[in-house]
């Protein structure tokens, strides 16, 4: 017995000692994704052009509408609803949120977008992992432009089983020929999912070069999905930030014709509210066809949970109801407009001649290709120390690390027009600066 006890004893000094290091054990009270990092977008010392995210002055506004909207959805909740906002919702989302989602990109997009095709998700992130656990073959194959978004490619390499490859990018977009080469070579009979392999790309308005893929290109996309039975999914999270006055581009998913004699539906539309609402928000949906919601919305990681986003959809719908959503994404445009268009103007003047740029029509980046004898990474660590210039290197993009070396890539979203210029001035006399080294 005495023994019993001094075991016993021991152990609660064990445990206690433990308990003591954990309220020792500091936290690190981080605010925000990028906090901590050598690179933090909030740290004034550094000049970050690499974040692809909303800066203070655009988000400030979000505090005032969501208090409007989430008084409104929630009298709406108390007096009709019998507090549904709180409930598992449905597992494609409420008819009221899909609706309003559908209502306005419908508009933006002068093509119908319909409620029963969306899926809420709690952003493209959530939702290309949802893709991939459900309609795609784990041991199947996953085909991504040579440069593409680098966390997107982080996320699907989580799969290890899945067999990544990087097909070649024109100025036009993916290269066809190439994609058909390496869908011919790989080709296999999948028992187990929808797809045997799938296609991820950003074709409007390209993370990182920018790029714009042309309508024979889409065209060209949808006919090998078809002809190979692939999946093809979309980031369609930059559509409606045009910026060269004409109309939002067509989307992929559109190219998809329900009425075409082969249709199956090959394509998914990953959409965000992510860059013209706020990341915080974390809301999301996926545009799909028939075949392939039907899969979604009775997949084990929907149907446990139910709506992937349920309360923040719902206040979301009445940010459209009461029209301070579609007041506050115009807001977001003009400043990504103006800041898009300043940064290019001053960057096309004073760049190298030696260097290529992208200028983009849209979205969020810039793409630029140093001389080929030069290396992006020992330019960054230059600019770091002469202008303290954070950018991201083009091989973070890339599946293959010797790949994109001499490239890089700027970002608009954060800064102010007046930060972005005197930062392009600035970028510019240190790669010049860098290159007579």
């Amino acid at each position: 017995m005495i023994k019993t006890f001094s075991k016993v004893k021991n152990r609660n000094r064990i445990s206690n000692a433990y308990i003591v290091m954990s309220l020792l054990n500091e936290d690190r009270k981080l605010k925000h994704l990028f906090d901590g990092s050598d690179w933090n977008v909030y740290e004034l010392k550094i000049l970050n052009l690499g974040v692809g995210a909303p800066g203070t002055d655009l988000l400030q506004h979000c505090a005032d509408i969501f208090r409007q909207a989430t008084e409104h959805r929630l009298k709406i909740d108390n007096e009709r609803n019998s507090s549904m906002l709180f409930q598992y919702g449905p597992t494609s989302g409420t008819y009221e949120a899909r609706f309003q989602i559908a209502k306005y990109f419908s508009q933006m997009y002068k093509s119908e977008v319909k409620c029963e095709d969306l899926i809420v998700t709690s952003g493209a992130t959530q939702g290309l992992h949802v893709i991939l656990s459900t309609l795609v073959d784990l041991n199947g194959f996953i085909f991504v432009d040579e440069v593409t978004y680098m966390l997107a490619l982080d996320s699907i390499k989580q799969f290890h089983t899945l067999t990544i490859i990087p097909i070649k990018l024109n100025n036009d977009g993916v290269d066809l020929d190439d994609l058909e080469e390496q869908l011919k070579e790989n080709l296999f009979k999948t028992t187990k999912k929808e797809f045997w392999g799938m296609y991820y790309t950003i074709p409007t308005y390209h993370n990182p070069t920018g790029i714009l893929f042309s309508s024979d290109t889409c065209k060209g996309l949808v006919k090998l999905a078809r002809k190979y039975g692939i999946l093809i999914t979309c980031d369609d999270v930059y559509n409606i930030l045009y910026y060269n006055d004409t109309k939002v581009p067509k989307r992929l998913f559109d190219y998809d014709n329900k009425s075409d004699k082969d249709y199956r539906g090959h394509i998914i539309s990953n959409g965000s509210f992510s860059k013209i609402l706020g990341p915080g928000v974390r809301l999301g949906w996926l545009e799909l066809p028939k075949r392939m919601k039907k899969v979604l919305d009775s997949c084990g990681i929907i149907n446990s949970g139910g709506c992937l986003n349920n309360y923040t959809s719902g206040i979301v719908a009445s940010l459209f109801e009461l029209g301070l959503a579609q007041t506050y994404i115009q807001r977001m445009y003009a400043a990504y407009k103006e800041r898009m268009l300043a940064t290019c103007a001053i960057l096309e003047k004073e760049l190298p001649e030696s260097c290529k740029l992208v200028i983009p029509e849209g979205g969020y980046f810039i793409w630029i290709t140093l001389d080929g004898n030069c290396c992006a990474s020992e330019f960054l660590k230059f600019c770091m120390e002469e202008e303290q210039i954070f950018f991201i290197v083009g091989s973070r993009f890339a599946v293959a690390s010797d790949k994109a070396s001499n490239c890089l890539r700027l970002s608009i979203a954060f800064h102010s027009k007046e930060k972005l210029e005197d930062a392009a001035r600035r970028f510019c006399l240190c790669l010049k600066k860098f290159l007579k080294k």
